[in-house]
């Protein structure tokens, strides 16, 4: 029996002792415990629960022996208790400028520049996103990737929610599974889109070039719709409000649509009819618009942020041109 993630109703809560109790729901009966730890505690990978679970640092039922491939039937409690992230916790934090849209005690709305990275990885061990949030608010080295939920690529542009809190980082990717976060962003694609559209593509690997993202059939169900802003001699403003969350999937949709996004160096067109296009550094795309539920008040809440500079004065001279 498969579960879908979305359809959990359970309670995961974080006493003093920082001990994560839940409680297994009947769905699961039959399924494996590090599978169904994951469906229960989404801000954790499964391989690092897998881990946690051969290290001692889950029980079942107040202290029975457990290991990742350990059947669960339903009702049974587990207490796990977690350790920090090594990602984090080895992460420094750096001294960089943030656009802080919002803050509260839950929740951090920045908008992130062009040209940032957003986590640690290779080639880019500092200087990150993660960085600036350690030296923004140290405790968020206690979780999981430093409260980061989703991503935006290094030359995306816009709007980024970081959790302050395990109980609303748990809330939050419980939100992007559920699909009830909402992401729109203006992407400026070469050529001339005649009308709105939605694109239902699987996305996954590239076959052969294994940083890129494709359309393949045995990828994941991905959905993006969008909506034609405004037409240039060249090119077409869209604003495009995405479904599901996979890596470079407006970038990769688009391509597939046959309108790669202006000045996309990995999706993007070689050449351009139009010089001013095919100058542009960077793929045009900014996360205008985020909308989700506040973690603790459970009201809609939405923020918007204008497109960058550079992306701007690309625009007004294309609408000047035209």
């Amino acid at each position: 029996m498969t579960l879908a993630r979305k359809s959990l109703n359970y309670n995961a809560t974080l006493p003093a002792a920082d001990v994560l109790r839940v409680s297994v729901p009947a769905a699961c009966a039959g399924q494996r415990l590090d599978h169904v730890l994951s469906l229960l505690l989404p801000q954790f990978s499964r391989s690092r629960l897998a881990q946690w679970i051969r290290d001692r640092r889950v029980e079942l039922n107040s202290g029975q022996p457990v290991l990742p491939k350990t059947k669960v039937w339903g009702g049974e409690e587990i207490a796990v208790h977690p350790v920090p992230d090594p990602a984090t916790t080895t992460a420094t934090a750096e001294e960089i400028a943030l656009e802080v849209i919002h803050e509260d005690a839950a929740v951090l709305v920045i908008a992130k520049p062009a040209g940032l990275v957003v986590h640690p990885g290779r080639g880019n061990w500092s200087g990150t996103l993660l960085n600036a949030l350690l030296a923004h608010s140290p405790q968020l080295a206690t979780l999981p990737r430093a409260g980061i939920v989703h991503r935006l690529d290094k030359e995306t542009s816009g709007l980024l929610v970081v959790a302050k809190t395990l109980e609303a980082q748990t809330s939050l990717v419980r939100q992007l599974q559920a699909r009830t976060v909402k992401r729109e962003y203006l992407a400026l694609v070469h050529g001339r889109v005649t009308r709105d559209g939605k694109v239902e593509a699987p996305i996954g690997r590239h076959p052969v070039q294994r940083t890129r993202m494709a359309v393949a059939a045995r990828g994941r169900p991905s959905t993006t719709h969008y909506e034609v802003l405004q037409h240039f001699a060249h090119a077409t403003l869209l604003r495009c409000r995405l479904e599901t969350g996979r890596t470079h999937q407006i970038r990769v949709h688009m391509q597939s649509l046959g309108h790669p996004l202006v000045g996309d160096p990995v999706y993007g067109k070689k050449r351009s009819i139009d010089p001013l296009l095919g100058a542009f550094p960077r793929q045009a795309l900014h996360a205008e618009r985020l909308e989700f539920q506040h973690p603790v008040s459970d009201e809609t809440v939405a923020w918007q942020a204008p497109a960058p500079p550079d992306m701007r004065a690309l625009l007004a001279t294309l609408k000047a041109q035209a």
